[in-house]
């Protein structure tokens, strides 16, 4: 098997798997440099790193870098006595460098307004691919989003066609509170690796409620970032993508800044506001994203068409 070949498949999948490499030798060892070894996420492997102790070694240490998603060097001595250490006697050392094999982080954004345009370009410059989803031709189309790998005119259409994975992110920015909706009933669904909608906490929690009304379990809402993005203080439509970029790197990196920010479902039920730390957390600091940016957004169009007529 071309190991190569199988990353490949593997990333185009959206799987990961762990690559490990021999990159140093001295003296006799059971292989030879530059041999490698690739351990997927279900444990199978392709490959070899010379078999014995050492590749059992290198499997578990493989299993952890894709915990972590960090590389990691090994370092093994063969010169001890049979029993020890790893159980071969060759007489040389071996360095052996694990390092994750991840598919590129591909984000949805639910919504083509003026968040979305400056949230594509800061998320490609992060390493993101991109894919847009809104009903109005004259928003999402590659006019406006010459970077979107994926452009989508339907919600239905895009529901339909997309399998959210673990290298999947959602952005929920939509023209209004219905679509947010609806679009947010479809995420919680999925396997998605992060889920962020745009709001108040008001805002948020009644949408959560409205969905509990309609049968959707309350802990599927645990795993949603809302009010999305990082809490620096944003207004206006580029800072909030700043601050939503900022979030999708720090739970792709697995920051601590990614700490999660679900509403507890009592806070849901009883309307007050959930933990503190969200972006949204004290009144005053940061008006309601979505009153703040819609109407803007709703003239910017409105202009839009008096300037055609």
């Amino acid at each position: 098997m071309d190991l190569f070949e199988e990353i490949v498949k593997l990333r185009r999948a959206g799987r990961r798997a762990a690559l490990a490499t021999i990159v140093h030798t001295n003296g006799s060892i059971p292989s030879y440099e530059s041999s490698r070894m690739l351990v997927r996420e279900d444990g199978s492997i392709a490959g070899t790193v010379g078999g014995g102790c050492v590749e059992a070694d290198v499997w578990a240490a493989a299993k952890e870098v894709l915990r972590t998603e960090t590389p990691r060097k090994l370092t093994f001595s063969l010169n001890h006595e049979a029993g020890q250490d790893s159980g071969l006697i060759c007489g040389g050392t071996l360095e052996v460098y694990v390092e994750p094999i991840l598919p590129q982080p591909m984000l949805y954004i639910f919504g083509a307004g003026h968040v979305s345009t400056a949230l594509a370009r800061a998320a490609q410059l992060a390493g993101f691919g991109i894919g847009v989803i809104d009903d109005r031709e004259a928003f999402a189309n590659a006019d406006r989003f010459p970077m979107a790998q994926e452009i989508y005119t339907s919600y239905a259409e895009a529901f339909g066609k997309l399998k959210p994975h673990a290298a999947t992110y959602l952005v929920i920015v939509t023209r209004g509170h219905k679509d947010d909706m609806d679009v947010l009933r479809w995420a919680v669904g999925t396997d998605a690796r992060y889920i962020g909608m745009i709001g108040s906490r008001r805002k948020v929690l009644s949408v959560y409620h409205a969905l509990e009304k309609e049968g959707i379990a309350p802990e599927k809402f645990a795993r949603v970032f809302a009010p999305i993005g990082l809490d620096i203080g944003a207004l206006t439509p580029e800072e909030i993508a700043v601050s939503i970029a900022a979030e999708l790197v720090a739970v792709r990196r697995n920051a601590p800044a990614a700490q999660h920010k679900s509403l507890d479902g009592e806070a849901a039920h009883s309307g007050e506001p959930g933990p503190a730390g969200n972006a949204a957390t004290h009144e005053g600091h940061r008006a309601d994203i979505a009153d703040e940016v819609r109407p803007y957004e709703a003239g910017q169009a409105e202009a839009a068409e008096t300037a055609k007529s």
